[in-house]
């Protein structure tokens, strides 16, 4: 029987949920958490393994000399497991009194056997997660309900780190500002942006999201996924390790760095230009940098802008990053931020006029609330390109777009909801964008770029110059350039009023009659209502 998308979910957070119960009352929430991650990766790295075992005898026959040999793996994205890291072994010694060894050493001897994978899976997390082992056998038994489809067809590892974001969002995740983003919209952006070639860069890359998308996008527009290079950063250890596991099973070659940093004060990635960059950094983040640190950086002051983002919020800071990083000639990027940045005062409205000046703002596109799982408020998406004259891109021919933004406004795009469940009883609903509204989208925009077919949609998107948008003193709000439509003026008043009055009058008629009603009903007891 084949299960649709909605009872795949549905079932992944049956496993997930089941599991968060065996480590109830034990633990952190980013241990327990990473204590799943891993048994689901042993079982993705087990599954497939046994699968490429399986062709090699079939191919060879089980007396095959190098059935054990690592490069018959690793050839076709397959990590070489000892028998002992095998999801079979674990199943078999679930029950076993040193299970949380067994765990540990089957993740140690799989990163030391699998070069992609160092500094990627957590070491001797069983052993010091303070579990006894029936609940360890609990886990083991639940994960290995899930079925292999998940591993192929959903960022699965992605999908675990999301539903902790979402299940523990009222202990300090919204704070922190990390948001893992929707699937919906990361799509979105790699339509709009199209990285079929090249470097993609992710300066906040969380668990490699943005990463698994793009490259997505390029296998479902039948390119070439090796002429795609993978760069990105992370400032969490915890996340910085989960991203390059997440990567690392799907076979995805990636530069991370050799550990986790903080892009604003130790940028691993120091003067390299990208082709492409999808982020979504975290909104409105404090602290960023010391009072008098980076005046000298040459993404800041030093790159020809007058004044320094604000310690206070991080969000122009990661528009100056993004831009000292994309190729001056064709570099194009899609990243979110939170609407505030739209209209923010004092330096960031200077460093929004600047920006402005330099004309690399293509698009503006404002998404609908309540698309994330950790805040509802709604966010922009913003397309930079360095390049907005006339040329040929991916085989089609855009027009010269200098002077020119495209504004987008998806706010009343909140008809499609996803319900999600985070605890028994407990569902939260969630908007997304269907295929079907990302093809709207970005029919849009390329229409625009071309010239070919675009018109200005009330309520919904207009181009307009930066002319105009001097004259809003460099508001960068959609609703400032978008025709507003006044309903009240489609009302027939004189239809209305006629309903209203019938109404009013089946209201006062059924007052009446009850009124009458109770006089009678005293009456008869002997009591008089005036």
């Amino acid at each position: 029987m084949v299960r649709n998308k909605r009872e795949e979910i549905s079932s992944l957070e049956n496993v997930l949920w089941n599991c968060r119960v065996a480590l109830r009352g034990v633990g952190s929430t980013e241990k327990n958490r990473d204590a799943i991650i891993a048994l689901v990766f042993l079982k993705f790295a087990g599954d497939k393994f046994e699968s490429r075992r399986k062709e090699l005898i079939e191919e060879h026959g089980e007396n095959f000399p190098f059935l054990d040999k690592g490069s018959f793996y690793v050839a076709r994205n397959v990590f070489y497991l000892r028998e002992t890291s095998r999801w079979s072994y674990i199943v078999k010694n679930a029950a076993a009194n040193d299970i949380a060894v067994i765990i540990d050493k089957a993740m140690s001897d799989i990163e030391s056997d699998n070069e992609s994978l160092q500094g990627a899976l957590p070491i001797n997390l069983f052993s010091t997660l303070g579990v006894e082992k029936l609940r360890i056998k609990s886990l083991i038994d639940n994960v290995s309900k899930l079925d292999e489809r998940f591993f192929h067809e959903e960022d699965l590892v992605g999908r675990v780190y999301e539903y902790f974001l979402r299940a523990y969002a009222a202990s300090g995740t919204k704070e922190d500002g990390e948001f893992y983003t929707p699937a919906c919209v990361v799509k979105l952006i790699a339509e709009l942006i199209e990285p079929y070639k090249g470097i993609v860069y992710d300066p906040c890359c969380g668990s490699g999201g943005m990463f698994v998308q793009s490259l997505k996008f390029v296998e479902a527009h039948k390119g070439n996924r090796l002429n795609v290079s993978i760069v990105g950063q992370e400032s969490k250890p915890d996340t910085w390790r989960l991203c390059k596991m997440n990567l690392a099973i799907r076979g995805i070659a990636h530069q991370l760095g050799s550990t986790s940093a903080s892009t604003f004060t130790n940028d691993l990635h120091k003067g390299r230009k990208v082709d492409y960059v999808m982020a979504n950094p975290p909104f409105n983040l404090k602290d960023w940098r010391g009072a008098d640190e980076l005046t000298d950086d040459p993404r800041f002051l030093r790159a020809g802008f007058s004044v320094m983002p604000p310690v206070a919020n991080a969000n122009y800071a990661w528009i100056l990053h993004i831009l000292s990083k994309l190729d001056i000639q064709h570099g194009i990027a899609g990243f979110l931020l939170a609407n505030g940045a739209l209209n923010a005062d004092d330096v960031e409205y200077t460093l929004r006029k600047e920006i402005l000046t330099r004309d690399v703002v293509e698009a503006i596109i404002v998404l609908p609330r309540d698309m994330f799982y950790t805040t509802d408020i709604s966010v922009t998406l913003w397309i930079l390109n360095m390049n907005k004259k006339a040329g040929v891109v991916n085989g089609r021919q855009l027009r010269d777009r200098t002077g020119e933004i495209l504004f987008m406004d998806l706010r009343r795009w909140d008809k499609n909801v996803e319900e999600i469940v985070i605890d028994k009883g407990k569902k939260k609903k969630k908007t997304i964008l269907i295929d079907e509204q990302i093809a709207q989208v970005k029919k849009i925009y390329n229409d625009w770029q071309s010239g070919k077919g675009y018109v200005d949609v009330p309520e919904l998107c207009r181009a307009a110059t930066l002319s105009e948008i001097r004259k809003k003193d460099f508001s960068l709000a959609p609703s400032k350039y978008i025709e507003f439509v006044d309903h009240d003026l489609e009302i027939d008043y004189t239809a209305e009023m006629s309903r209203i009055q019938k109404e009013m009058r089946e209201i006062l008629a059924a007052e009446k009659k009850s009124q009458a009603m109770l006089t009678d009903a005293f009456g008869g007891i002997g009591y008089a209502i005036d």
